[in-house]
C-alpha cells in the first residue's frame, strides 16, 4: 500500500475489519499497512431505531496504532465537510466484522 504515502499528514478515516470507525491524522505507515494516527477519534454510531436521547458517541484515543491486518478501508477526509456535520445526530447500523474465507 505505498499509495498511502500521499495520505501522510492528512486526516483519514479508517474502517477496521471488526467494524470500528476511526478518524485521525495519519502520521506514518509501513509495508504491512500498520498505521500510526494522531488526534484519533472513534465514532460509535447509534442505530436508526434508537431514541433521540442516544446520541452517536465520539471517543478520543489520541495517538493510536492500527495493525495492518485490521485495516479494511482507509480514505481521506474533507476537513471542512467533516467539521460541518453534527455527528451526535448521525445514525447508522453497525457494520459488523469481516469474514475471511
Amino acid at each position: 500500500m505505498s499509495n498511502l504515502q500521499s495520505f501522510v499528514n492528512k486526516t483519514v478515516t479508517i474502517l477496521t475489519s471488526d467494524g470500528r470507525t476511526l478518524t485521525g491524522k495519519l502520521l506514518g505507515h509501513d509495508q504491512t499497512t500498520n498505521l500510526i494516527l494522531s488526534e484519533t477519534i472513534e465514532r460509535i454510531f447509534t442505530s436508526a431505531s434508537a431514541g433521540p436521547d442516544d446520541p452517536t458517541q465520539q471517543v478520543e484515543h489520541g495517538l493510536y496504532l492500527i495493525r495492518g491486518d485490521n485495516v479494511a478501508v482507509c480514505g481521506l477526509v474533507d476537513d471542512e465537510l467533516d467539521a460541518g456535520i453534527d455527528w451526535s445526530q448521525v445514525r447508522a447500523e453497525p457494520l459488523g466484522g469481516m469474514k475471511h474465507t
